[in-house]
């Protein structure tokens, strides 16, 4: 392993600060799931590791009714999978941590850091988008609040600016008209990057579809919504023809590539067969 510099940041200036001082090549720690195996196998260039885990304010979790879930940057995915008011108001959610790597690496890895890393087979990102969910942002001259959807700006690119640092996610309370679904395929059932990852959530009102988002992951530069899909949907009772119509109309709003995992062609086709799945889970919460 290339030897780097270890940094203890007490606080989020401090922090901040020295990711401004210390210049390029400095990198945020908090699980060190990616980062550390990246220096391991030499595939990014790091000088400064920078460990706020000391900073306090970063572990907590918070829910209410009007705000909804809001967690920090150091929670990890572990703990967020075994919470049980993800388990009963987020099922998304939890089958997307669930999905994500091995028991041991769900322990230390952060929702936060999966998010940053800006990866569009990233298993968070999907059902946090088709949730509206938003991130918080410090800087030593202002605090923004981005939604996520708006975050990426390509394949392991953000918004982020140099001394910025993500400090927590917030996700839209789950209403009791709402149903929510995650479905992931890939090569093997466990320890798997997506090849196709498609979220929904929708709301629905007197037997008719109010609102859905439907979020597609791997099969773009960013995870991506399908607007065009969605609003065949809404106004409607979600019958099987709608559904398998604007599972195709989601086939032709992604733009896969083809790479070790399957083909552009391959993906496609899933993100039909998953979105239309993902639509009649996401109806069994009115069952």
């Amino acid at each position: 392993m290339r030897r780097f510099e270890y940094h203890r940041a007490e606080t989020l200036e401090h922090a901040s600060r020295l990711l401004v001082e210390l210049g390029d090549d400095s990198f945020l720690f908090a699980g060190g799931t990616d980062l550390l195996v990246e220096i391991r196998e030499r595939l990014r260039r790091v000088r400064n590791v920078i460990d706020i885990k000391p900073i306090p304010g970063l572990s907590d979790i918070t829910y209410d009714e009007a705000r909804g879930l809001t967690f920090g940057a150091l929670v990890t995915v572990g703990r967020l999978e075994r919470l049980p008011l993800v388990c009963q108001r987020y099922p998304n959610l939890r089958a997307a941590f669930a999905s994500l790597g091995s028991i041991q690496v769900r322990n230390r890895a952060t929702v936060v850091g999966n998010i940053c890393r800006a990866s569009p087979s990233a298993d968070t990102i999907p059902p946090l988008i088709a949730d509206g969910a938003f991130v918080h942002i410090y800087s030593r001259t202002n605090m923004r609040v981005v939604p996520l959807a708006e975050f990426f700006t390509g394949p392991g690119k953000s918004v982020l600016a140099k001394g910025e640092i993500v400090t927590g996610i917030t996700v839209p309370p789950a209403l009791d008209n709402s149903g929510k679904a995650y479905l992931k395929h890939g090569r093997r059932k466990a320890m798997e990057l997506s090849t196709v990852g498609v979220a929904v959530s929708l709301t629905m009102e007197d037997g008719l579809c109010n609102d859905i988002r439907i979020a597609l992951g791997a099969v773009g530069a960013t995870v991506l919504r399908a607007p065009e899909a969605e609003a065949m949907l809404r106004g409607t009772a979600l019958d099987a023809a709608t559904i398998k119509n604007a599972a195709n109309k989601a086939m032709e709003e992604c733009t896969p590539i083809s790479n070790v995992r399957a083909s552009a062609d391959y993906r496609r086709d899933m993100v039909g067969v998953l979105t239309g799945r993902a639509i009649k889970q996401a109806l069994e919460a009115f069952a």
